[in-house]
Parts: structure tokens; C-alpha cells; sequence
């Protein structure tokens, strides 16, 4: 399979040092997908996780290579620190192996639209001013994706084909609290960025991917990789689109296939 060039790339959300974390998957867009600038959006490393169990196997330290490998060969890579891993956000500006650290950044497209760079936790409620009921709702949500996690084994070990789907997603669309706060999110960080000079924002945190135009101002999230494999590309022209990443399980040569969301491609 051809590697796909793209202007640049958006991840977030990878919680390396966890269990959730779909690190054959990530190494998959990795390894097909080269961009001259990618952006680490926030909650890389799981340290919420790894202070409570030390968890590091060797996919996620090839993922930490990889991505150094790729600074190494001139891809810009932009590092914004999310919550999980908000120690870092002390480096701002710093540069460790080619990659660049900063709590949040604008970036221009080639159609010259300005969208800030953040994780997003800063605009959650519950995360800034709560922070031990944001450590519940991480640690309810990390056992349904434990859920899936042995869903997945189980699937695999019987032959049973892989199946797109994920409790944690059917909670977040079911629930009608999360629905809401999911809701409230998107529109507390839009507002508050209306009047900044930007077209729109780039973010994760929330793990729900979406390219959304609210009143005029876009709204993106870049999802995770942990339960939606999902990423952000902007293509050669300015256009933002959506991909999800699937891992093939039924080719010889276990390929990926990309496969762009539905109504998911923003055109400036």
C-alpha cells in the first residue's frame, strides 16, 4: 500500500502507558500516512494511568520511535499537552528530540484559515474545576473500553470477524447526560473563541470526532485512538477531512484501509 501525503496531520488522544491504547492501529496510520507538519494534540502519554500501574509495552515505545524517526527525517511535529499529560505543559516552547512543545498554537491552512491548536481540556468544566470527578468519568470509561478490549481478544480468538462496535460510543450517543455535556462542550469552547480572529478550533479531549460548522466558526476534534481511530488531514489545497483508520484483519498481508466519515470533508 502507497503512503498518503497530506499538508498536515492531527492526532490526540493516544494515552500511550494505557491499556486502551490501539497502538497497532496508530503504528498502521503511522507507518502509511506522511505529512510536513503533525500535530500531538494532547493526552500522548497516559501518566494518569501509568501512576497507577506501570504499563509499557513494546508497540508503544516503536510509536514513541516512530514519531521521533519522523521529526528526525523533517516532519514538523507540534506537541500540545492535554490533561493526562499536563506535566509536560511546563516545557512550553522546549524542543525534545526535533519535537516541538506547546500548551496551544494557531495554524494556517493553505486557503489561509486560522484555527487554534488545543486539547481541550482547558474549556471543560468538570476538568478544570473538578478534577476528581473528571478522574471518575476517565476511570468509568476506561472499564468500558476494557470491555471492548476483551471483546476484541475474544473475536480474534474464535475467528469471529472484528466488529466496528464500541460500548464506550454507544454509552456517549445513548446517555442523554453525556449527549448534553458533549453539547455544552462544543458550544462553550466555540463561543468563547468566536471573537479571537480565528475561523476555528482543533481539539480532542472529549473523544467524540467531528468537523462541525457552528454559526460560522468550525468546530473540529480530532477523536482518539483508543476507541474511534480517528485523525485529522489537511489536504494539499486546504481541506480538512475526517479518516478513520481501519486495521484489515482478513487480508495475507494485514493492510490498512482508509476510510473517510461520512459528511466529514470541510472545503475552505
Amino acid at each position: 500500500m502507497k503512503n498518503t501525503a497530506y499538508r498536515t496531520i492531527w492526532i490526540s488522544d493516544l494515552h500511550l502507558g494505557s491499556t486502551q491504547c490501539q497502538a497497532d492501529i496508530l503504528l498502521d496510520f503511522l507507518k502509511f500516512n506522511d505529512s510536513e507538519k503533525l500535530y500531538l494534540v494532547g493526552d500522548i502519554i497516559d501518566f494518569w494511568a501509568l501512576s497507577k500501574k506501570m504499563y509499557w509495552p513494546r508497540d508503544h515505545n516503536t510509536v514513541i520511535q516512530k514519531l521521533l524517526r519522523k521529526a528526525r527525517h523533517g516532519t514538523q511535529i507540534i506537541y500540545v499537552p492535554g490533561n493526562h499529560d499536563d506535566n509536560v505543559r511546563e516545557y512550553d516552547n522546549h524542543v525534545f528530540g526535533d519535537i516541538t512543545v506547546k500548551t496551544s498554537d494557531v495554524h494556517t491552512t493553505a486557503a489561509g484559515k486560522k484555527f487554534l491548536v488545543v486539547h481541550g481540556d482547558e474549556y471543560d468544566a468538570i476538568a478544570r474545576h473538578h478534577e476528581w470527578v473528571a478522574r471518575l468519568g476517565s476511570k468509568s470509561y476506561d472499564i468500558l473500553l476494557e470491555i471492548n478490549r476483551y471483546l476484541r481478544l475474544l473475536r480474534r480468538v474464535f475467528g469471529i470477524p472484528q466488529s466496528q462496535f464500541s460500548l464506550a460510543a454507544y454509552v456517549k450517543y445513548k446517555v442523554k447526560n453525556i449527549v448534553q455535556f458533549i453539547s455544552d462542550y462544543e458550544e462553550n469552547i466555540v463561543n468563547t473563541l468566536r471573537d479571537d480572529g480565528l475561523d476555528g478550533v482543533i481539539c480532542g479531549h472529549i473523544h467524540h470526532a467531528e468537523i462541525k460548522d457552528i454559526g460560522g466558526f468550525l468546530y473540529v476534534n480530532t477523536g482518539d485512538f483508543v476507541e474511534s481511530c480517528t485523525a485529522i488531514v489537511e489536504h494539499t489545497n486546504g481541506a480538512l477531512e475526517l479518516v478513520k483508520w481501519l486495521k484489515s484483519e482478513t487480508t495475507v498481508h494485514d493492510e490498512p484501509q482508509e476510510e473517510a466519515l461520512e459528511n466529514a470533508v470541510y472545503h475552505s
